[in-house]
């Protein structure tokens, strides 16, 4: 069986010093930065993905633990890509202890690469027939990636065609501190508007004035240029609120 060493050795024999500087940009790892005290290693996306492509069967889900405390950030976030995939093909008592893994370290699960590509694809799958409560818990979390995991975890209620949550967090998101969440929720937002305009627009046009500015935006994006035009003028009329199995 294969251990977190093996995988942290494959990494760190990847590593691209030059990289560094760049990706810590990326991320915001600096001084002041959201994600301020954590360190890369210059491993990239895709290498990080074959690495876990590797892995992910032989590693088990104690060593995908450990790897998921590591102190690089790849390390964490291939940790994710392996857990994304043992959730994928898991048995439902697999899953459930996957994803209880996942929010017993949602600490580690600390920048908004990590968030995006492991709560669309493991908590949200896992709540599609669940109760959701869990949700209202992290929204309401003082850590910021907890609350952008909630909103991103509606991405699977989405695809299913059910838009209430996305919308209750929407609503109860609408004046976070952080723009990070205002960009997962317009970014959700549009991805209703994606597959049901008219549900997207019953939503935001009662509230459009109300919005923060980079949410509305992200919300808006795909819309035609003199609609996207009116809503950031704060000219929309509401036209009544979503309803049904796509209210909030």
């Amino acid at each position: 069986m294969a251990t977190s060493s093996d995988v942290r050795r494959e990494l760190a024999a990847l590593a691209d010093p030059a990289r560094v500087p760049g990706v810590s940009r990326f991320l915001q790892l600096g001084p002041g930065g959201y994600g301020e005290g954590d360190r890369v290693i210059g491993v990239s996306v895709p290498e990080q993905r074959k690495v876990a492509a590797r892995y992910w069967r032989d590693l088990s889900l104690a060593e995908t633990a450990d790897l998921l405390t590591g102190e690089a950030h790849e390390e964490r976030l291939t940790a994710l890509f392996v857990l994304v995939r043992k959730f994928a093909g898991g048995t439902e008592e697999e899953r459930g202890r996957i994803v209880d893994l996942v929010l017993t370290n949602s600490g580690r699960i600390n920048n908004w690469d990590l968030v995006d590509s492991s709560a669309p694809y493991i908590l949200g799958p896992w709540l599609l027939d669940r109760d959701r409560s869990v949700l209202d818990r992290l929204a309401g979390s003082d850590l910021v990636w907890e609350r952008r995991t909630a909103v991103l975890a509606t991405f699977a209620f989405i695809r299913a065609g059910d838009f209430a949550w996305t919308f209750r967090l929407g609503d109860r998101l609408m004046r976070d501190p952080h723009d990070l969440v205002h960009k997962a929720v317009g970014w959700m937002l549009r991805e209703v508007g994606n597959r049901d305009r008219a549900a997207a627009e019953a939503f935001l046009a009662p509230r459009h004035r109300a919005m923060p500015r980079v949410m509305l935006r992200y919300a808006i994006e795909r819309f035609e240029p003199e609609r996207r035009r009116e809503y950031l003028a704060g000219t929309v009329q509401p036209t009544g609120g979503a309803t049904g199995a796509h209210s909030a």
